[in-house]
Parts: C-alpha cells; sequence; structure tokens
C-alpha cells in the first residue's frame, strides 16, 4: 500500500514537472492522472489497489468520531435522568481479532461504546471483559461492537 501511495505522488510530481504548473490544482490533476494509470496497472501489483485500503481507514475515523459523539450524549442522557434504572454487570466477548494492534484499536473503540468499559483480556487475548452500565442491553453491545467494530477493523487491517 505504501508503494502505491509514494508512486502515485510521484506521478502527481512528474506531471507538475511535465507541464511547469506548480500549483495545488496541478498537483491534483497529476494525482487523479496517476490514480487512473495505477487503476489500469493494478493487476501488476501484488498487494490490493491501495485506495480501498485508505477508504477503510476514513470509514474507521468516521465511526471513531460517530461513537465519541453518541457516547457523550448517551451519558448526559444518563446524567439528567431523574431516576437511575440500570443493572450493571460483567460479560465475557469473545474476538476474532489478532492480538496486537486489532486488539488494541477495538479495546479503545470499545470503552468509547455508551455504557461499557473494558475490564480485562485473557491471557490468549480472544476474550475481553467487559463491564456494562446495563445488562440487559449486553446481547445488543455485543452484537454492535462484532458488526461495527470489529468489521471496520478487519476491513482497515486485513486483506
Amino acid at each position: 500500500m505504501a508503494f502505491q501511495l509514494l508512486l502515485n505522488l510521484a506521478l502527481a510530481f512528474v506531471w507538475m514537472l511535465l507541464i511547469s504548473d506548480m500549483t495545488l490544482s496541478g498537483f491534483l490533476v497529476g494525482f487523479l492522472i496517476g490514480l487512473l494509470l495505477m487503476t489500469l496497472m493494478r493487476r501488476f501489483f501484488p498487494q490490493p489497489f491501495y485506495p480501498r485500503k485508505v477508504w477503510a481507514c476514513v470509514k474507521l475515523l468516521w465511526l471513531l468520531l460517530k461513537e465519541l459523539v453518541v457516547s457523550s450524549f448517551s451519558v448526559i442522557r444518563q446524567i439528567i435522568k431523574p431516576k437511575l434504572t440500570l443493572s450493571p454487570g460483567i460479560f465475557a466477548y469473545e474476538t476474532e481479532l489478532n492480538p496486537g494492534w486489532e486488539l488494541t484499536m477495538l479495546c479503545g473503540l470499545m470503552n468509547l461504546t455508551p455504557g461499557t468499559l473494558l475490564l480485562e483480556v485473557s491471557h490468549d487475548e480472544k476474550t475481553l471483559y467487559i463491564h456494562a452500565m446495563n445488562m440487559q442491553e449486553a446481547n445488543d453491545v455485543e452484537k454492535h461492537i462484532r458488526e461495527t467494530f470489529e468489521k471496520a477493523i478487519m476491513e482497515v487491517t486485513r486483506s
């Protein structure tokens, strides 16, 4: 992915030099032409085409920002409620992610989910113990984590 991005940037700078236009618009035109050339020749690259990974990173960043806003409003709603009707508890969550960066990203995103907090990671790094503010919603939280966070992280880190 990094090689393809650097090649696209190099093509954009070569385009700028060839047409003697050292402006942002000249760079953008060169970048788009380089992207078009690389699209036509993508079967010669051993790795997947890099705009897919870039798009996956943008979607993961969008998910992070969305969860920050949702969790903030959820906490505010719990604070201003006159009567608390919560039943907190701890549940185990089995993850399919690899240890390392994928698991670290999941743990960070999971802590942003409204009403959840990661307590511990098992020794095999496949089971996460999570505190939930409302155990009646634990299955919904588990489904939400699997369908949003894990899916987005796998799109970024795996081919």
